[in-house]
């Protein structure tokens, strides 16, 4: 680094992502992760959290003799607005990562299961082009 110039390390920071992914290392990482990154796009009510501890006082930090639990049990029509579109909006982006696979209409099935549908695919990529024109007699039924 000391031979590369301030300029030149300054473009390769910008470069770099604000933040990169380390990957899968265990389900509490990766529940953190997705903990943060639902988290940070959150703006709280600052008005509504005030008045609400105006009105609660001294219950609104319970010690251990308190007896409320959970406050008053009220949420405006707002917060569950958006709830309800933070919900949709994550229901919306995990079924665009499905895993299942579509069936393509279009594609001849020449297979019994998937492990079958595989090994004919890696078959059909390098034999095709010797096999094409049996396998066209044989849709015509002129094989010999």
């Amino acid at each position: 680094m000391m031979k590369t110039s301030a300029s030149e390390l300054e473009r390769l920071q910008r470069k770099k992502k604000k933040n990169p992914d380390p990957g899968f290392t265990d389900y509490a990482q990766a529940q953190l992760r997705k903990y943060e990154r639902l988290t940070k796009h959150i703006q709280p009510d600052m008005e509504a959290y005030q008045e609400q501890k105006l009105e609660m006082g001294a219950d609104f930090y319970p010690g251990v003799n308190s007896l409320t639990h959970g406050g008053a049990g009220k949420v405006s029509k707002e917060a569950l607005e958006r709830m309800t579109q933070d919900l949709a909006k994550q229901v919306e982006k995990r079924s665009k990562f499905s895993r299942r696979r579509p069936h393509a209409d279009n594609q001849d099935v020449d297979y019994i299961n998937d492990r079958n549908m595989r090994f004919n695919r890696k078959a059909a990529r390098y034999y095709d082009k010797y096999t094409a024109e049996i396998k066209q007699n044989l849709e015509r039924g002129t094989a010999i």
